[in-house]
């Protein structure tokens, strides 16, 4: 029945007409997707913290995270048994190495788990895991109607941009995030999918959840250029802020990957985060409600619940109190990953950019450098958008996003220059933002680069080439005479008994003797063999192969294995024409 169908739209629906209704159907599950973990999340954090006292600490603190992460790793081991963390990457992974393939449970499986993971307190985001279910969400859908890779990578993009265009209620930063952190490539046909899927997503949670943004602010105060100055330094110091968070997570990642044991990456994370929790009560979950008040300027507030409530009228021990949130989030957020808990790192970005553009705007007005004082808000609002800037590569999309979070519009021009220098600014140090750092290190990223774009899909073991008859080194050279009238070919690997590989005989280079038939039990094909200019191993990147080539000049070069057994051969040509199909098909309207 359902071949019946496919068979019917393939004759009256073009495919150009059934993307747009795919993405906006995609546009409807990912906005729902959105409000489910949203509404989840919100859920539990109330249940479990709404009758703490706001004058004291609450030791329940050193629990709930332990609880969260442990549930979560439970479900994700135990139920999923599946890798759904770092939930972006993956998505980045499957673009440029699974054909944009994601498994069906991922359609569910991190709004399951990261809301558990959150709602316990876990310090992470929901942005990445809503990311992963769009796309998810976008896959399987085109799976289901057998589209091609092309379309599918489209319908990935679609489900990421309704995702964070959902849950944001931010339209414009969902297709921004597809362009700028995805790296979707854009063409006439791709950009209207993209569009509706976004606004549909948008739509339907203005919808249902209203019209007013995510981070309701009292007021922001009208921007003057006299306090460009302090833009340009708040934007420096926040490529510098993105800078450490970037790193300190990667760094943070690489100390939880050296522990091979899940029960030590559990009790390192739990441990750690509860700790850090129990005395920064702020770095409980999102910190949406903790954003909230900077923005609204609810300084007196903004330590409770905590060991600091008692000196929440000292301007030292404020300040203190928030550049430890702004050097700790980092690790709050590591921990909750690295334990076994599922989130990202997107709202992680927003919120030190938060604090950090709060504090940076409180000290200055506490010292009286500016003959006016400047606009907590304001200046906490050009942190979001420099800081995510900064972390994700993404300056558009974090300007676009700010300005959609809270309505402030009168403040582009300002928050444009933030998140242009901060982009900068951490672009003389870092060509790549957090997602893409690992693919990138190992050669499997797809960018806007078209020439690495179609690199990046083409694989050795598609263009090996397995016909080149093998000969061995104690063969004489009667006997590889009889092999050479059996091949079209003009290169021989030689190869041990074992298969591995020893060297290769070149047509050329025994064309002079090869018909003397005096000689022909004089020489051996170990005395006539010769080195390969290179080898090419199976598993090389096709950019580093294409290095190589370059490098030694050659046709043809030998592959081998991670043991340096012989598979075949891999010739320019081959990689040429499998270049000029993947590129027509990857640019195609």
């Amino acid at each position: 029945m359902f071949l019946k169908i496919l068979v019917w739209r393939e004759k009256h629906i073009k495919e150009k007409n059934f993307v747009i209704m795919l993405s906006f159907l995609i546009g409807v599950l990912g906005a729902l997707a959105a409000l489910i973990l949203k509404g989840a999340i919100y859920l539990i954090q109330k249940l479990l913290t709404d009758h703490f006292s706001i004058e004291s600490a609450n030791y329940l603190y050193l629990i709930y995270p332990i609880i969260g992460i442990g549930l979560s790793w439970i479900y994700v081991h135990y139920i999923v048994k599946d890798d759904i963390s770092h939930g972006v990457t993956r998505v980045l992974y499957a673009i440029s190495q699974r054909k944009s393939r994601l498994k069906p449970h991922n359609m569910y499986s991190s709004i399951i788990s990261s809301s558990i993971t959150i709602g316990f307190g876990g310090s992470v985001g929901a942005e990445a895991p809503i990311v992963y279910t769009g796309a998810a969400i976008g896959s399987n859908l085109g799976k289901l109607f057998r589209l091609d890779q092309r379309v599918l990578m489209l319908l990935v993009g679609c489900g990421a941009a309704a995702g964070i265009a959902g849950i944001f209620k931010a339209p414009f930063a969902g297709l921004l995030f597809t362009i700028e952190v995805l790296m979707i490539d854009l063409t006439a046909t791709s950009i209207m999918p993209l569009i509706v899927a976004s606004a549909t997503a948008a739509t339907i949670t203005y919808i249902i959840s209203g019209q007013g943004a995510q981070f309701a602010i009292d007021h922001t105060q009208i921007f003057s250029f006299n306090r460009l100055p302090y833009v340009l330094i708040l934007g420096i110091l926040c490529g510098f802020v993105s800078y450490y968070f970037t790193h300190m997570t990667y760094f943070l990642e690489g100390i939880f990957n050296k522990l091979k044991k899940p029960i030590w990456k559990f009790l390192l994370g739990a441990v750690v985060l509860s700790a850090i929790i129990f005395i920064l009560p702020p770095l409980y979950g999102e910190g949406y409600d903790f954003i909230q008040k900077l923005l609204n300027g609810q300084i007196d507030t903004i330590t409770n619940e905590s060991l600091f409530f008692a000196w929440k009228d000292n301007f030292a021990i404020l300040t203190i109190f928030l550049a430890l949130i702004i050097l700790l989030k980092v690790f709050a957020t590591a921990m909750t990953t690295g334990g076994g808990g599922v989130g990202g790192t997107f709202a992680p970005s927003l919120y030190v950019g938060c604090v950090f553009g709060f504090l940076f705007a409180f000290t200055v007005n506490h010292f009286h450098l500016f003959a006016t004082p400047l606009s907590t808000t304001n200046f906490a609002l050009m942190g979001m958008a420099g800081v995510m800037s900064g972390v994700m590569h993404a300056p558009l999309m974090a300007f676009f996003l700010t300005a959609e979070l809270t309505g402030s519009y009168d403040l582009f021009l300002p928050l444009m220059i933030t998140s242009a220098v901060a982009f900068w600014t951490i672009r003389l140090f870092d060509t790549h933002n957090l997602y893409t750092l690992r693919l990138a290190q190992r050669g499997e990223l797809i960018t806007h680069h078209k020439d690495k774009a179609v690199l990046t899909l083409l694989k050795v073991d598609n263009v090996i080439e397995t016909d080149f008859l093998p000969v061995h080194p104690d063969m004489t050279l009667g006997d590889m005479v009889k092999v050479i009238s059996q091949s079209h070919r003009n290169s021989f690997p030689v190869l041990d008994q074992n298969g591995i590989l020893l060297g290769i005989v070149l047509l050329d280079d025994i064309r002079n003797i090869m018909f003397r038939t005096e000689l022909y039990e004089r020489f051996k094909v170990s005395t006539f063999m010769i080195i390969p200019p290179g080898k090419i191993e199976i598993n090389m990147p096709m950019e580093q192969v294409m290095k190589i080539f370059d490098e030694t000049n050659a046709w043809n070069l030998p592959v081998v294995d991670s043991e340096s057994k012989y598979l075949g051969f891999v010739s320019k040509s081959k990689i040429f024409n499998s270049y000029r199909r993947v590129l027509v098909h990857f640019s195609q309207d």
